[in-house]
């Protein structure tokens, strides 16, 4: 895939602009982070500041989603007024509608559906606004469930996008990540594996998606590590090792690719990034792990804030 010498010596960071492509988000301690107004113009303006600072830090590697807000918009316009970079990977999902509307106090922030219509209308918001530079599309949030993995039709219009040059993968999330990681490995389109990127939630205190991670990786996929700070549970709080140290354990995995930051200002993204210098030992960690069924349980009941 072209795509991986565009990452090749980069940063193996990459950067998530989900918790600044919204007012809104589950990650801690947003009320500090975000002080004041959340304008649409206040957040574009805190997003390209973010993209500036991680590009001079050589990350190349750029995440966004239909579901966050204006992410995607916020990117594409940094794209554009840089037309220099040709260098970084954007991938965006689609599978997510963004229903907030722009407000943090939102009774549903975003409605799931992995139906085609839902896939060739997001498709068609995505290229308005990132045209020829989406690089990787991926399913958002696929679990075993999810009519994604057995749609034959669906199947058909992403090989039809593959077949253009982008590539497609999927995301996951749940306690039964493993299961539909494993799953989304064995579809096949004219006897060629479709999905060749997986993007799971992996940390210290949810490591169950590591062995099918792994098996991806050996698969010839993409792996890209979200979530690696557990909302923010990993850097903040009594006992909890920091952020650097959460996302070292996450890059010291063999089989991960990228692992995302999802920093929201510029001195968690420079505290995030001394992770590429830390040597940790994950195992020290060991005894946060927790049931997975525990962890997703305790997620969902993160507020937004």
């Amino acid at each position: 895939m072209r795509m991986f010498d565009r990452l090749a010596g980069a940063s193996r960071i990459g950067l998530g602009l989900a918790a600044v492509g919204r007012p809104g988000y589950i990650n801690l301690g947003r009320a500090a982070d975000l002080p004041g107004e959340r304008t649409v113009e206040t957040m574009r303006d805190r997003a390209h500041d973010l993209l500036d600072r991680a590009y001079a830090a050589g990350i190349r590697y750029f995440d966004v989603a239909r579901s966050y807000g204006r992410a995607e918009e916020f990117l594409a316009q940094w794209l554009h007024a840089r037309p220099d970079v040709d260098d970084v990977v954007v991938g965006s999902k689609w599978g997510y509608t963004y229903t907030a509307g722009w407000r943090v106090d939102a009774e549903v922030h975003e409605v799931k559906d992995h139906g085609v219509a839902t896939f060739d209308r997001q498709l068609g918001e995505t290229r308005a606004l990132l045209g020829d530079r989406l690089d990787l599309y991926q399913i958002h949030s696929v679990t075993p469930d999810s009519p994604a993995l057995h749609d034959e039709a669906l199947h058909r219009r992403l090989a039809g996008l593959a077949a253009q040059g982008t590539v497609i993968g999927l995301s996951t999330s749940g306690p039964a990540q493993g299961e539909a990681i494993r799953a989304a490995l064995g579809v096949r389109v004219d006897g060629q594996p479709l999905f060749r990127s997986v993007q799971a939630t992996w940390n210290l205190l949810e490591p169950s998606a590591g062995p099918a991670l792994a098996e991806a990786h050996d698969a010839g996929c993409l792996v890209i590590v979200k979530e690696a700070l557990a909302n923010g549970r990993l850097a903040v709080g009594e006992g909890a090792p920091g952020d650097a140290t959460a996302l070292a354990a996450a890059l010291r995995q063999p089989w991960a690719t990228i692992v995302l930051s999802g920093a929201a200002t510029g001195d968690q993204l420079a505290s995030n990034l001394r992770a590429e210098e830390l040597t940790v030992d994950p195992a020290r960690w060991n005894d946060l792990a927790m049931p997975a069924a525990q962890y997703w349980q305790e997620r969902s009941r993160l507020p937004w804030s």
